[in-house]
């Protein structure tokens, strides 16, 4: 821990605590979005998300496959090879979501519809191993 998961739905409720019983803070409105799980119980996943913020989402609300999300504005261009010289192949526009299929060193292979390439693993969210949240 910490590791990360995506939001299976696209509402899924976040909660100031692990319970139903807990008071929803607010709700996430994306399937796919990147969350870093900090901790858990059997049923619940308390996560931090790209605005650094913390809440607790049941975990049958959660997904395995790994997703990022570019969080700046501007668009992102996704590279032939793990390479700042290798020519663009695709763009990942600001502020959306991308499958991740695999990371090596500073760089990250994405996946958008039919778009794949490779983007440094530092512009986007949904990669670092180190708790993004305190």
């Amino acid at each position: 821990m910490p590791r990360y998961v995506s939001t299976k739905f696209d509402k899924v409720n976040a909660r100031v605590g692990p319970g139903d019983d807990y008071a929803v803070k607010w709700v996430y409105r994306v399937k796919g979005l990147p969350l870093q799980v900090v901790a858990e119980t059997e049923e619940w996943r308390r996560v931090c998300d790209s605005d650094g913020s913390l809440s607790w989402v049941r975990g049958r609300t959660t997904d395995a496959r790994r997703t990022v999300m570019r969080t700046q504005s501007q668009d992102l261009a996704l590279h032939a090879k793990p390479d700042e010289a290798s020519p663009g192949v695709a763009t990942l526009v600001g502020h959306a979501l991308a499958e991740l299929k695999e990371c090596q060193g500073e760089w990250c292979r994405l996946s958008v519809g039919r778009a794949k390439g490779w983007a440094r693993a530092d512009q986007v969210w949904g990669t670092a191993s180190a708790p993004q949240c305190r």
